[in-house]
């Protein structure tokens, strides 16, 4: 494959632009089925977003498009309320591996999270907290990094499909304006809260006993910490670099 032009990112603000369902596509290629939303989800938030009925609450889609066609995309949600962005898919396709797609996804997102706190919390943006699977090369490195806390707690991200289990994966934290080696439990619970009702739009998230579960875990601790690379081997069963 010849790659004639960089990759242009960009986010999709209307619910008729064709990049949704190639979005959709990559996305599809990367998860599995049961990680994944149905792409009729993202049109009816962006149709939202047209309506203007959103309060403190932003969602977004970004794509790359290299030579006319979809290649990498990212989401991510504004929450107001915690004054925190949080990032949900990340996905490149093979053939634009290599290209830092990846990076320039999330850094897009930052930024428009942080126009998101200027306007709706006339200030600076909190954090940026997201999910990752424990056998992510990207975890590794990242539970290296002094800025972000890649949480030591069972985290559970919740069905997205009639019928689909929750999915262990690892939450990760990244404050904004300051290094932190811990969050406080009591923040931690009104993030998992937020996340699970307005993110994944889970009406009653104290009626969902894996919900209950995370919840219990924290109440052993006023703050949870990072995960060591040595811990995260154990926990993934990969040894650290």
């Amino acid at each position: 494959m010849t790659l004639s032009t960089r990759p242009v990112v960009r986010e999709v603000v209307t619910s008729n632009d064709p990049a949704i369902a190639e979005a959709h596509r990559v996305l599809a290629r990367m998860f599995d089925k049961h990680e994944t939303v149905d792409r009729t989800e993202w049109r009816d938030s962006l149709r939202e977003r047209e309506a203007e009925v959103w309060s403190d609450y932003r969602w977004h889609l970004v794509v790359a498009e290299l030579d006319g066609r979809v290649v990498g995309m990212a989401s991510g949600t504004y929450l107001g309320n915690v004054n925190t962005g949080v990032i949900g898919y990340v996905a490149v396709d093979p053939t634009a591996r290599g290209l830092g797609l990846g990076p320039r996804l999330r850094a897009k997102l930052r930024t428009i999270f942080r126009r998101d706190a200027r306007s709706i919390c006339k200030g600076a943006l909190d954090a940026v907290i997201g999910e990752v699977r424990r056998d992510n090369p990207w975890l590794r490195s990242l539970v290296r990094r002094d800025r972000v806390l890649a949480l030591d707690f069972d985290y559970m991200q919740p069905s997205l499909r009639d019928g689909a289990p929750p999915v262990s994966l690892v939450l990760y934290y990244e404050p904004q304006a300051r290094v932190m080696r811990r969050v406080p439990t009591a923040l931690l619970r009104k993030l998992l809260f937020t996340t699970w009702r307005r993110v994944y739009r889970i009406s009653r998230p104290m009626a969902h006993r894996t919900f209950r579960q995370m919840l219990a875990q924290l109440e052993e601790h006023r703050s949870i910490g990072g995960l060591t690379p040595q811990r995260l081997a154990r926990l993934s069963g990969v040894q650290p670099a």
